[in-house]
């Protein structure tokens, strides 16, 4: 296995109260790797501290050898949509567009290549006939394809999801697996935040099992056990409807 991120002995406090502790993990390359654990496990936060959006305080987090800076173009990082000011006034194309501005440069305007590559990202993830309907009128899944499209148009190696699952309808969770597999297909790594244990053997190659410190981790046949799935939630399966 070739590990694309390393995360060695990573603990992130808040208010000195310790969130993660002492997280030790490789991130295999060309995979869909599910992050998972009960609420409050820190599992958003994981993601946030190798993006370096939190600093942590001890340890270290490698991606493709080198210490990450926030700078790395080969990135693309869908939050969880509850995080978005979706009052914004501006509308979908727009939206989709800002994910180029990271190859462009702030201060460059996005010329026809780009756009034409926010109109192709939009159709791919079946948004092409909200293209000019603001954001605050969507609905939550759609609020997901729109972001999904903004990371396409990144051209990113590496995709960080923070439950793009959540709260979608059937129609757009197919779209969404869909994607993560073409995306697999051209040799993208993608990491994502989950919450369905159902779906866990069905969409994803390795899994995290995460509760404030590694639980396990590694490929899904091996790791997603009864378990260690009682091991991360403390309690048994039945209970969470598996």
């Amino acid at each position: 296995m070739d590990s694309i991120i390393r995360v060695d002995d990573l603990t992130v406090a808040y208010r000195e109260k310790p969130v993660l502790r002492d997280i030790d993990l490789k991130i295999e390359k060309g995979r869909i790797t599910a992050i998972v654990g009960p609420n409050g496990a820190g599992k958003s936060t994981l993601i946030k501290s190798i993006l370096n959006l939190i600093k942590p305080i001890a340890g270290r987090v490698l991606i493709e050898g080198d210490v990450y800076s926030n700078k790395n173009q080969d990135i693309a990082y869908i939050p969880q949509s509850g995080s978005v000011d979706w009052d914004f006034p501006t509308d979908v194309f727009d939206v989709v567009l800002m994910g180029r501005y990271g190859k462009l440069g702030w201060f460059k305007r996005p010329k026809k290549e780009d756009k034409e590559k926010a109109e192709r990202a939009i159709e791919r993830v079946g948004m092409a006939d909200y293209k000019s309907r603001q954001i605050s009128e969507l609905s939550g899944g759609q609020q997901q394809r729109v972001f999904l499209a903004r990371a396409l148009v990144q051209e990113a190696n590496i995709y960080f999801m923070d439950e793009p699952f959540k709260g979608v309808d059937a129609k757009t969770e197919l779209t969404i697996v869909n994607l993560l597999r073409e995306l697999k297909e051209q040799g993208k790594t993608l990491v994502i935040v989950h919450h369905d244990l159902r779906t866990v053997p069905e969409y994803f190659d390795d899994v995290i099992l995460l509760n404030k410190t590694i639980i396990d981790y590694g490929k899904v046949e091996d790791v997603f056990t009864d378990e260690n799935i009682d091991r991360a939630y403390s309690i048994k399966r039945e209970a969470v409807g598996e």
